[in-house]
């Protein structure tokens, strides 16, 4: 699984301009099924993604895909890890964890 932080690299105005078709590459990416959860970093300095296992270079594609990436507004930095606790609700999700 990974986590990915997304760091802005323009002014928040542009963010918000291109903000519409980010989120529709969000709500494509949960329909296909790669990310489990995602939002807002406090402060406003960029987001969090949460994906699905997967390999390093099909997430490394769907993040190039991303408007923020496209326009250059935003830099990623990726953290795999692989957990080996998982809260009850997420046990479905976690291939690491016997079921």
């Amino acid at each position: 699984m990974y986590v990915v932080l997304l760091n802005y690299t323009a002014p928040i105005e542009e963010i918000d301009y291109a903000l519409p078709d980010h989120a529709e590459w969000l709500n494509k990416q949960y329909e296909h099924g790669h990310f489990l959860a995602s939002g807002r970093r406090n402060p406003r300095v960029g987001g969090v993604i949460i994906t699905r296992p997967m390999a390093r270079g099909k997430l490394d594609a769907i993040l190039a895909s991303d408007p923020f990436s496209v326009k250059h507004l935003a830099q990623y930095e990726v953290i795999e890890f692989s957990p080996t606790k998982t809260a009850p609700e997420l046990r479905q999700i976690n291939e690491a964890v016997a079921h």
